[in-house]
C-alpha cells in the first residue's frame, strides 16, 4: 500500500510519467501495489478542509477495508508519514512491513528548516512561484526542466485554498509516542543531501522505533522514484536472491539467525570483579541492542553474556555483527 503525499499525489497523472510510471511498474512485478489519491488532491474531492491526522487514518482504514486487506506492506512518503506510523501502532496484525520515505515524527522538527517559513508564505502571494520552490527543494536545486515538469504537475494535484488548509493541520502531526508501539519490521529510507528534512531526523526516528533499520542513501531529492530505493525496499521484504534460491517459500518463512558471545567472560569477571564485569556487560546489552534496532533484527532472548537474534536476510546480520564488534 503506497500512501498519497499531500500536494504531490495524482494517479492518473503519475501514470503519465515515463520514469515514475516504470517505478511503480517495477515495484509491482512480484506484488501487488495500491495507490489512492489522499483526501483534497489529485482525483479525490477538493472542497476539503479536514486534514487531521486522524482523518488520514481514517482513510487509510476506509481503503484497506474496502478491499479486504488482511496483511499488507505499509509505504508511508513525506507527509503520509505520520498517519503511517499512526496505522501501523494501531493494527500490528495487518502492517507486515513499514517503509518510511523521507518522513519525519514531529511535524515541528520539519517546520525548523529555514527554507519552510518563506516558502509557506507564497501560497496566497504566488501560487507558481510556490509551486515552483517545492519543486526545487523536492529535486534537490539542480533538476533543471525536471523542476519545471514537477511545478506544472503540482499545480493540477492541488489548489492554493486546500494547501492552505493542509499546512495548517500539518503543523499538528506528531507521532512520537506512537513510534516505540510499532511491532513491524520497519525500514527509515533517506537521502543525506536532503537540507530541509535532515539526516539526524531519519536517525531520530528509526532509533525510537524497536524493529527499525535504517538505510541513508546519496542525493537530495525526496521523490521515492530511483533504482535504489527499489533495491532497498526488495532487500527489506526480502525478495533478494535468498528468496529467489527457493521459490516454495515467503520472504516470513526465510530468517537468518545472529548468536553473540563475550569471548573470555570469566576471566573479566575473575579480573575486574563482579560489579565492575556488570557495569561492562550492561554497557554491552546496551551496544548490540542499539546494532539490532538499527539493522532491523529482532532480539530473540539472551543468554548469559550473549544474544539470540533474528534477521530478515544474511546480508543484514554480517552488518550488524560487523557494528557491534
Amino acid at each position: 500500500m503506497v500512501m498519497p503525499v499531500l500536494g504531490y499525489s495524482h494517479i492518473q497523472l503519475e501514470w503519465q510519467l515515463p520514469e515514475w510510471r516504470n517505478w511503480y511498474e517495477r515495484l509491482a512485478e512480484k506484488r501487488k501495489v495500491i495507490r489512492y489519491d489522499g483526501r483534497g488532491g489529485g482525483l479525490s474531492d477538493r472542497n476539503v478542509i479536514d486534514f487531521s491526522l486522524d482523518s488520514h487514518v481514517r482513510d487509510l482504514e476506509a481503503v484497506v477495508d474496502r478491499l479486504g486487506l488482511e496483511r499488507f506492506v505499509l509505504f508511508g512518503i513525506l507527509h503520509s508519514g505520520p498517519a503511517a506510523i499512526a496505522y501501523a501502532a494501531d493494527h500490528p496484525k495487518r502492517v507486515s512491513h513499514l517503509i518510511l520515505w523521507c518522513t519525519y515524527a514531529r511535524a515541528s522538527d520539519y517546520y525548523e528548516a529555514p527554507e519552510i517559513p518563506g516558502m509557506l508564505a507564497l501560497v496566497d502571494k504566488d501560487w507558481r512561484l510556490f509551486t515552483e520552490m517545492v519543486a526545487n527543494m523536492v529535486l534537490g536545486w539542480s533538476a533543471g526542466e525536471e523542476t519545471r515538469q514537477f511545478a506544472d504537475y503540482m499545480r493540477e494535484t492541488i489548489t492554493p485554498e486546500v494547501m492552505r488548509h493542509a499546512w495548517s493541520a500539518i503543523f499538528d502531526y506528531d507521532v512520537a509516542t506512537m513510534l516505540e508501539d510499532v511491532q513491524s519490521p520497519t525500514l527509515v529510507l533517506h537521502r543525506r543531501g536532503i537540507r530541509w528534512l535532515t539526516a539526524d531526523m531519519a536517525k531520530g526516528l528509526a532509533s525510537r522505533i524497536p524493529r527499525a533499520s535504517l538505510n541513508l542513501m546519496e542525493g537530495a531529492s525526496s521523490l521515492p522514484f530511483e533504482e535504489d530505493v527499489l533495491t532497498a525496499i526488495r532487500d527489506f521484504l526480502g525478495e533478494g536472491e535468498e528468496t529467489a534460491a527457493a521459490p516454495g517459500l515467503t520472504a516470513d518463512d526465510i530468517r537468518t539467525i545472529l548468536f553473540t558471545d563475550v569471548e573470555g567472560s570469566t576471566a573479566l569477571t575473575q579480573r575486574l570483579g563482579d560489579a565492575k564485569a556488570r557495569e561492562v556487560l550492561r554497557e554491552h546489552e546496551r551496544i548490540v541492542r542499539e546494532a539490532l534496532r538499527a539493522h532491523g533484527g529482532s532480539e530473540v532472548k539472551t543468554m548469559g553474556d550473549g544474544f539470540m537474534a533474528s534477521f530478515p536476510s544474511a546480508t543484514r546480520a554480517l552488518e550488524c555483527a560487523i557494528a557491534m564488534q
